[in-house]
């Protein structure tokens, strides 16, 4: 590429940048320039590479804007996950989740276990490598959740608040059984479940079986029963044994 070339492209970059949304090429244009000048590019070569700079920072935008709306609680990686501990975990099926193929087909799973097997871990992770691969996401604790949309009904916004539940492609549903639920936060919950039902993927935490639902939701049967039947249509069960991971490095006899 010739000195001449580079300063007519100088010239309507320096033109055309401050009317254009092309932050990144604003940014590296110079640089860029004085590195095709030295290899010798191509007007293409050149090109090419400002609007690839460009192509990947609002790639990266895009993802800090959907991590940003998933409100995941923290950073999680499944390379971080240590899989020798839980002394039964069904390691294949849930690596076949970070392919993230489920969600095509609005498929549902429900992660079952007790506290401290890497429920949570998993399901953030899941939602880390869902953002990466452009997909939509949302985290919510299930109280937060409920809690949230007990707020919105009594302020007159509930349909708002449930439209932000129902939109992203993944619901990432964190401790469910934790703590009880009432008749209406039953109903607000059962609400989400029902309006996502082939409609987009709910991944769900909980300590309980399925045969304790009734009770969770205020020995309301009839919305667990309803409940389950949506989310097992299109999902599955993954079951995790053994002790918590916070507990590992204790001393057995300061808890006996």
């Amino acid at each position: 590429m010739t000195n001449k070339n580079c300063e007519l492209l100088h010239e309507k970059l320096t033109q055309d940048l401050s009317y254009l949304k092309l932050p990144k090429i604003r940014e590296v244009y110079q640089d860029t320039i004085d590195m095709a000048t030295k290899k010798d590019f191509s007007m293409l070569q050149l090109v090419s590479t400002l609007f690839g700079e460009e192509t990947a920072a609002r790639k990266q935008r895009a993802i800090l804007a959907r991590l940003k709306r998933a409100k995941l609680p923290q950073a999680k990686t499944l390379d971080s996950f240590d899989f020798s501990f839980p002394s039964r975990i069904p390691k294949q099926k849930i690596l076949r989740l970070f392919d993230c193929d489920f969600v095509s087909g609005n498929h549902n799973a429900v992660f079952f276990g007790p506290s401290g097997t890497g429920k949570t871990h998993l399901m953030s992770a899941l939602g880390y490598t869902a953002i990466q691969k452009g997909i939509s996401v949302r985290f919510a604790r299930v109280v937060d959740m409920i809690n949230d949309l007990s707020s919105a009904q009594a302020n007159g916004t509930l349909a708002r608040a449930i439209r932000s539940y129902i939109k992203p492609s993944i619901l990432l549903c964190d401790e469910l059984g934790y703590l009880p639920v009432d008749k209406q936060g039953a109903d607000l919950f059962f609400q989400v479940v029902s309006a996502r039902y082939e409609q987009g993927s709910i991944i769900i935490t909980t300590n309980r079986p399925f045969k304790d639902w009734g009770t969770l939701f205020n020995a309301d049967n009839t919305v667990a029963t309803a409940m389950i039947d949506r989310l097992m249509h299109h999902g599955e069960v993954f079951v995790f044994r053994g002790k918590s991971y916070r507990m590992k490095d204790k001393n057995p006899e300061n808890h006996s």
